[in-house]
């Protein structure tokens, strides 16, 4: 068995016995506990109900728009007509291509972490859903990288949209922040996680959606919030 170190051992005396403590004051306790030097994320994680009243589970994937911003840097690519190209250029977009760019694509070559395409493009960039798709960066409408704007839809990536989407036990998890954040900044990404993730509720789901909440940061353990 791996031993435990110091550091870990007098994280875990801070251990939360309170079942109705405030998300505001374990994030206070989560930034507290993050003392390595490097900047860690702040995560959320949750625990939905899936199940419907009818019968079949239910898929949760949306994305959220976090006011101020995750902390995380997106590499962006645009694919987008030949025409288009300058104004995706211009867009702050970090990768920008057409048909060269599918080819990149087709040949395994990623060098992004997200990918907003028009929808002109979207007839040709289908049939590689399959490489796409298990990597997270097939464009969806839905999740804000189909689009006609393409500077907007840049930005929204660039300035803290975050696509969330349960697995298939319920669970969902998102990064709220860094540890440099102050936590009145921590809390109102929290909360509007929180308010997003429950207008997500289907008029089938009878009960409480959001079963339990937990907070925690890259090397610290997680504390589960009170009062949901």
């Amino acid at each position: 068995m791996k031993k435990k170190s110091k550091r870990y051992k007098a994280i875990l005396k801070t251990a939360v016995k309170d079942k109705k403590m405030p998300a505001n004051d374990i994030l206070d306790l989560v930034k507290k506990n993050s003392t390595t030097k490097f900047d860690e994320s702040i995560d959320v994680s949750l625990r939905i109900n899936l199940k419907q009243s009818k019968g079949g589970d239910l898929n949760l994937r949306t994305v959220v728009k976090l006011p101020n911003g995750s902390g995380k840097k997106s590499k962006v690519a645009v694919l987008c007509e030949s025409d288009k190209i300058d104004e995706a250029k211009k867009s702050g977009a970090d990768v920008v291509g057409s048909d060269d760019l599918i080819e990149k694509i087709a040949a395994g070559k990623f060098d992004f972490t997200k990918l907003v395409c028009t929808p002109a493009m979207m007839s040709k960039i289908g049939k590689h859903g399959k490489v796409l798709g298990p990597k997270g960066l097939m464009p969806n409408p839905k999740l804000g990288t189909v689009a006609t704007d393409i500077k907007k839809a840049v930005n929204d990536i660039k300035t803290g949209l975050i696509e969330i989407r349960n697995d298939k036990d319920g669970n969902l998890a998102a990064t709220l922040g860094r540890k440099s954040f102050t936590t009145d900044k921590l809390l109102e990404n929290y909360n509007h996680f929180i308010e997003t993730v429950k207008k997500e509720k289907p008029d089938t789901i009878k009960g409480e959606f959001i079963k339990n909440i937990f907070l925690t940061s890259t090397m610290g353990i997680s504390y589960k919030v009170g009062g949901k």
